[in-house]
């Protein structure tokens, strides 16, 4: 019997490599782990032909209608996480194809963006850096308490960043298009108009998810409305923000800094300006990356292989 070839991709940490759960599944299923990224559309459908099971982490690699029809033996597409925008649900279910997610942890998230936002006050890269290289105390750090923390979108992810900004003493407001007074003040929160929150806060957070309503929601305009001190954090999806117009800020002045986990483009490029401006911190999408979230990712990737080779399918997302 022909074994059924799996493929998971952007494997970067070779954590799914490293996963034990893999042995549940048998000799059945051959499975191969890229930890490449692969960019070029016409590479990777090359290397995916004869693949009937592909897992993808993210949303790292794209699944458009315009891919998934070019891959006549793919049958079961799973992601991590209960939900992928860059997959193409509806046009997988047309040509037959399963795709099934697993859950996911908030968080590690949370927690991220406030490793970037102490990050960023306290200037903890420059001096990691500058004391490694013989000097002491160069720069001087912000305050949290007493400070506003702003936070664009008030759902699970935002309210958690909330809770931690009171816990400092912080002024923590809120704005999205459907936030209402009530329910932000349920939350410990004040719920202020977007132009407020944008001229106000000296930390503003994002925590709404990509859509064509958000797309580019934080631009030009938004950022020259925002203090000369503050700074910007962003640990839910790059197209949210115009990122042309924040390296301009930054480069400029305009905004004193920013910590950012996602980028409009990711892996982020080469040549991004990001990569060289001397204030921001960045980090690789990493608001998930941990090893309890992987360990329920791959745990649940092998139920879903096995679900589907019963003919059982669980976790099916709807188009």
């Amino acid at each position: 019997m022909t074994a059924v070839r799996a493929v998971v991709l952007d494997d970067h940490q070779q954590a799914g490599r490293t996963s034990p759960h893999w042995t549940n599944l048998g000799p059945e299923v051959e499975v191969e782990f890229w930890s490449e990224h692969v960019e070029d559309e016409d590479v990777l459908v090359d290397r995916l032909q004869g693949a009937a099971i592909v897992v993808a982490m993210r949303e790292r690699t794209p699944f458009p209608a315009r891919i998934l029809e070019r891959l006549p033996d793919l049958r079961l597409l799973v992601t991590t996480g209960p939900f992928n925008a860059a997959i193409d649900v509806a046009a997988a279910d047309g040509l037959g194809i399963v795709v099934s997610g697993t859950g996911g942890f908030r968080e590690p998230t949370a927690e991220l963006a406030w490793g970037l936002i102490h990050a960023c006050t306290r200037h903890i890269p420059a001096e990691d850096a500058a004391l490694r290289s013989g000097r002491w105390q160069t720069t001087v750090g912000g305050d949290l308490k007493g400070r506003r923390l702003g936070l664009l979108g008030l759902g699970h992810l935002g309210t958690a960043v909330a809770q931690v900004g009171r816990a400092f003493g912080m002024d923590v407001v809120a704005w999205s298009q459907n936030l209402t007074g009530e329910d932000a003040a349920a939350k410990g929160v004040v719920a202020v108009t977007r132009e407020e929150l944008f001229g106000t806060a000296d930390i503003l957070s994002i925590h709404l998810v990509l859509s064509e309503r958000t797309h580019h929601l934080v631009g030009a305009a938004e950022l020259e409305a925002m203090k000369p001190t503050a700074i910007l954090v962003n640990t839910s999806r790059g197209g949210i923000v115009d990122e042309a117009a924040l390296c301009e800020a930054l480069a400029s002045g305009q905004i004193a800094g920013a910590g950012l986990d996602v980028y409009e483009h990711e892996p982020l490029p080469a040549s991004s300006p990001l990569r060289t401006l001397p204030n921001t911190v960045l980090t690789p999408h990493l608001g998930y990356v941990t090893e309890g979230t992987y360990d329920l990712f791959y745990r649940e990737i092998v139920e879903d292989i096995a679900a589907y080779l019963a003919g059982e399918p669980i976790r099916v997302l709807a188009p």
